[in-house]
C-alpha cells in the first residue's frame, strides 16, 4: 500500500507541475498534507487504537473539494489518495 501511496504522490506532484501553480492557501494545504504523509510513512507501525493521523483523511477531503472547483484535472489523482489513506485506516 506504501508504494502506491508514493506512487499517487508522484503522480501527484506531476500534475501540479503540468497544470500550472496553484493559489497560496491550496499550495499551502498541499505542503502540509505532503509532510503529514511523509511523517506517517516514515513512523513504525502504531498499536491499534494509537494512531497519530487524527484528521488526515479529513484534510484530503477538503483539499479534494477545493481543487475540483478550482483545478479539476486535479480531483481524481485526489480522490485517488483520499481512497489509498481510508484503505490504509488513516
Amino acid at each position: 500500500m506504501d508504494t502506491k501511496l508514493k506512487e499517487t504522490l508522484r503522480q501527484l506532484h506531476a500534475t501540479l507541475a503540468h497544470h500550472g501553480p496553484v493559489d497560496e492557501e491550496l499550495q499551502s494545504l498541499l505542503r502540509q498534507l505532503d509532510g503529514d504523509i511523509k511523517l506517517i510513512l516514515d513512523q513504525p507501525p502504531q498499536p491499534e487504537g494509537g494512531t497519530s493521523t487524527y484528521g488526515l483523511a479529513e484534510r484530503t477531503q477538503e483539499i479534494t473539494a477545493k481543487f475540483a472547483a478550482k483545478h479539476p484535472a486535479l480531483e481524481p489523482t485526489l480522490r485517488e489518495l483520499t481512497r489509498i489513506l481510508g484503505n490504509m485506516g488513516i
